[in-house]
């Protein structure tokens, strides 16, 4: 705990049996409830789960990355927590931030924290992709001039939420594909959230998930379209789903595609 804050940490999980156990051996003893999700992964990510003496629940198929996470902040609320922080199983991210990160909601200094790659220049010496770190900058430039916001990147899977973030934000009206992450964190911009970064070391290896270029394409019309919804929506000349207060939200029990394993 921090600050009499229940400290959660989910994993988002498809075949990550050769780096969960690194990242899970890295989180901090702070951390009150680890949670994984496997998104029906065909190696040998949940028995490795069960070893590590996680709490974690299974798709009883393939639904996609954004439902995973749907999946893993429902099941962190309904456990009582009131920090929760993403955290990839693939190692990419280093779990050494857990603290930092955490403690900057449980201090309610924000209500949102993401780990940026981009802060501290060195993305690339990291090993990051030179067309991906085009792509990146290229999109956070233009997100940033459609919502107002001043982030250096909207495309790191690393970040912490208060639990007031998640039991407000409409997130089921969100893709369950890799746009998940950015429309989650334009409703933050739309809701009035207050968001903070801290600078996060890149690693990029073999073992490590990424998306090919095609499906890189396909996330990257996603964010623009995002941020074009959005930019409607404020000036009042469209209104959709993803930020309407009245949206579809995480509620406990309705998780009736998974079932949970015993730890």
């Amino acid at each position: 705990m921090i600050n009499n804050k229940r400290i959660a940490v989910v994993l988002p999980a498809y075949n990550a049996e050769k780096t969960l156990e690194a990242t899970v051996r890295e989180l901090p003893d702070l951390v009150d409830i680890r949670i994984l999700v496997d998104d029906h992964s065909s190696d040998r990510t949940v028995d490795i789960a069960h070893r590590l003496g996680l709490q974690y629940y299974v798709h009883d198929r393939n639904y996609g990355y954004g439902r995973n996470q749907q999946t893993c902040y429902r099941e962190a609320l309904d456990a009582g927590a009131d920090v929760v922080i993403m955290v990839h199983p693939d190692y990419q991210y280093t779990p050494l931030l857990v603290t930092a990160m955490a403690s900057m909601i449980a201090y309610d200094v924000y209500d949102v924290v993401l780990g940026s790659r981009i802060l501290g220049g060195r993305a690339r010496q990291g090993g990051m992709p030179l067309w991906k770190y085009i792509a990146n900058r290229l999109l956070t430039l233009f997100e940033n001039t459609c919502m107002g916001a001043k982030l250096s990147e909207y495309h790191t899977g690393y970040r912490a939420f208060s639990g007031k973030v998640l039991q407000e934000l409409p997130l089921l009206e969100n893709s369950d594909d890799f746009v998940f992450d950015n429309q989650m964190l334009a409703q933050c911009v739309m809701f009035g959230f207050r968001m903070g970064e801290v600078s996060c070391p890149t690693k990029y290896f073999p073992e490590a998930s990424s998306i090919n270029f095609r499906r890189s394409v396909k996330y990257g019309l996603g964010v623009l379209l995002t941020s074009i919804q959005f930019r409607l929506q404020k000036l009042g000349l469209a209104r959709f789903r993803i930020f309407s207060p009245k949206g579809r939200r995480l509620e406990p029990g309705t998780g009736t595609y998974y079932v949970r394993g015993a730890a």
